[in-house]
């Protein structure tokens, strides 16, 4: 991780043309499956009074859903290796509005949890996941930009969404307001008919050229040439469990498992937290929308620098800088009160939680490179989604019990501080001096290959 190779099978990647219609629907699937968890806490006041629950119990409506999205994803990668990604975005969009449609009519906090959480993650997961791929697919030279430009859709619609929700609740009441939403979710359904799945390109071990349509999900498979004559496509596992064998990608998973227990706690306790100190309801909810605002330009920004050359090769520092930034912001801002005060929280948190998003992703591929993305997405999903069903709630436990947001603030930050420290300090001593040891025999590898050098 401290010194990422790229990935040669993506040599064939467009680097636009098409791709920024992938683009622009991988910024709508991303902004969906990230803000509405989020901007869904405007109405918990509503549902607290309407079903006689706690801030815990609540809290679960969005854990279930990032979990649904963090857990379902070998499930989303088995189907995308099997089916591809536009069938499996399709009926993820249509999974995702059922469960929204489905929730307004609900009539206890077990059948939001079954509906809302449940249902609707399954659908935002199916899209989520498979947009990410198509995006890699896409996407080489300028993927770091790419991804920032994709992760900006969850700040975009998070400053839409939470104030829109607000406005759904005082005209139309909670039940109004998740009806309106699950039509909104099918515009899912558009985004994933844009994913087309990419032509393999004339690749320079072979003298062929070659034209079949490869699998979306990664957009280009390994090719074995025998005699520059014969083709032979390597079988595609549905789930490709050897990228655990990667000590990179297991760092990764630990450093991620830590950051997500703390992630989106502030976020999805924060308009709470300020209508409890005597905000108004409006100038709450627009709380989050300041937090998306300064994100939106955080992310492309963040993608950019992450594109330098000097920076791409130390991404994971990069990374963990990020990681320490946010927790940073959490920690400082615990004792904030005041409508200032929180107004400030959200600018810093905004950056930071930013930079997160943009480089998380763009880490990943750069481990285990876009042929293995599929697979190695939904492991680390997976072990995500035991975390995510931690943090909100155990937050939300806190509050109700000790009625102090202090504490959370200072357990999320503690978490990411802890989560940064531990990836900066794994990828120095494990992947760096490997690295080194490594590089004669790799610079031997590259004599032999390129004779001309």
């Amino acid at each position: 991780m401290g010194g990422i190779v790229e990935d040669r099978e993506t040599a064939g990647a467009p680097d636009g043309g098409w791709g920024w219609v992938v683009l622009l629907g991988g910024f709508v699937i991303t902004g969906f499956s990230y803000a509405f968890p989020k901007a869904i806490s405007v109405y918990f006041k509503e549902l607290m009074h309407d079903f006689g629950c706690g801030y815990k119990d609540t809290a679960w409506i969005s854990s279930i859903i990032l979990a649904m999205l963090y857990g379902s994803g070998p499930i989303s990668s088995i189907m995308v290796n099997k089916f591809g990604c536009r069938p499996v975005m399709l009926v993820g969009g249509l999974l995702a509005s059922l469960g929204m449609i489905s929730a307004s009519f609900a009539t206890s906090i077990i059948h939001l949890y079954i509906t809302a959480g449940v249902i609707t993650g399954l659908g935002l997961a199916l899209n989520f996941q498979p947009s990410l791929i198509m995006l890699g697919a896409y996407f080489d030279k300028r993927r770091p930009l790419a991804n920032g430009l994709a992760a900006a859709g969850s700040p975009v619609f998070l400053s839409a969404l939470s104030p829109l929700g607000q406005l759904l609740l005082d005209q139309y009441g909670w039940r109004g307001g998740f009806l309106i939403t699950g039509g909104l979710l099918l515009n899912c359904c558009t985004c994933g008919a844009v994913m087309r799945p990419l032509k393999l390109k004339e690749r320079k071990a072979c003298n062929q050229e070659l034209k079949e349509m490869l699998p979306p999900e990664a957009g280009q498979e390994n090719i074995v040439c025998e005699n520059n004559n014969d083709k032979q496509p390597s079988k595609k596992k549905l789930l490709d469990f050897s990228v655990l064998r990667d000590k990179g990608l297991i760092i990764y998973i630990i450093a991620k498992f830590i950051v997500v227990l703390g992630l989106f706690v502030p976020t999805i306790l924060l308009v709470n937290y300020a209508k409890d100190q005597g905000v108004p309801d409006k100038e709450a909810a627009f709380l989050l929308s300041i937090i998306g605002f300064i994100d939106i330009f955080a992310r492309p920004t963040c993608g950019v620098v992450a594109g330098l050359k000097w920076v791409r090769p130390k991404m994971s520092y990069f990374f963990s800088l990020a990681l320490l930034f946010n927790g940073l912001t959490d920690v400082c801002s615990a004792t904030s009160t005041d409508y200032k005060g929180l107004i400030i929280f959200c600018v810093f948190f905004g950056l930071s939680y930013g930079m997160v998003g943009a480089l998380q992703f763009e880490v990943l591929m750069g481990i285990v490179g876009t042929s293995k993305f599929s697979s190695a997405l939904g492991l680390v999903l997976l072990f995500e989604a035991v975390a995510v069903l931690i943090g909100p709630p155990s937050a939300g436990y806190l509050v109700d019990k000790y009625k102090n947001y202090e504490l959370i603030f200072y357990m999320a930050g503690g978490e990411l501080i802890t989560a940064g420290i531990f990836l900066a300090l794994a990828s120095f001593c494990c992947i760096s001096q490997k690295k080194r040891k490594d590089s004669p025999q790799t610079q031997q590898t590259d004599v032999e290959v390129n004779p001309e050098r």
